[in-house]
């Protein structure tokens, strides 16, 4: 599931093409919603100065943070967001790559690279990124990751993986210390999700 912004065009290349093809176009914004903690603005689409109606709009929201961009440029990255889903919906997307590179640049991963939780984020990014956006519940996301539950180690080393039935008739999957009984640590059971993927607590716990 690998993302690489560089497949995603920015709002100003999608913008050289537009006015490349619509020189006498005009481009206009209205903020819709302005509150201490949110920004809606939206975008409109003109092939030329005359015409009456767009071509094509776009909305866009940003939230203010109080750290990183956000809580300095939110309305203007709102505005550009608004720009680069109208230009999107005018036709000015590679297909599968509706989302515009600084939209998917906000869609921020929380969680370390090689955890169940990252690779929730990534597949919830993707489906964010198509034309036509997926929902997605939790069981579906962690389902469609084809990442087996990452191998689990304590003081004593690797852990040995167990998996199988047990006499109840429920399956287990998980890691034992390789250490001798008396210096064995407690062993580390995998969870099972609805939708049947085995997973450990610890790699969707997300650390501040």
């Amino acid at each position: 599931m690998a993302f690489n912004l560089q497949d995603y065009e920015t709002v100003e290349s999608r913008l050289e093409k537009w006015w490349k093809d619509y020189p006498d176009g005009r481009i206009t914004t209205r903020l819709e919603e302005a509150t201490p903690t949110r920004y809606i603005v939206s975008a409109q689409l003109f092939k030329t100065e005359a015409d009456p109606q767009p071509c094509a709009t776009g909305l866009a929201s940003e939230n203010v943070s109080d750290r990183g961009v956000n809580s300095t440029s939110a309305l203007e990255n709102a505005e550009t967001s608004a720009i680069g889903r109208a230009l999107a919906n005018a036709g000015y997307a590679a297909k599968g790559k509706r989302a515009s590179r600084e939209e998917m640049n906000k869609v921020a991963s929380y969680s370390p690279p090689g955890t169940r939780a990252r690779a929730v984020e990534d597949v919830l990014r993707a489906s964010f990124a198509e034309d036509k956006p997926a929902v997605w519940s939790v069981g579906e996301a962690i389902e469609a990751i084809p990442v087996d539950p990452k191998a689990q180690e304590c003081k004593h080393g690797p852990m040995i993986l167990k998996e199988g039935v047990a006499k109840t008739g429920r399956d287990f999957y998980g890691y034992v210390c390789s250490a001798a009984k008396p210096d064995q640590c407690d062993a580390k059971w995998a969870k099972k999700t609805a939708a049947g993927s085995w997973f450990f607590p610890s790699d969707v716990e997300v650390s501040e």
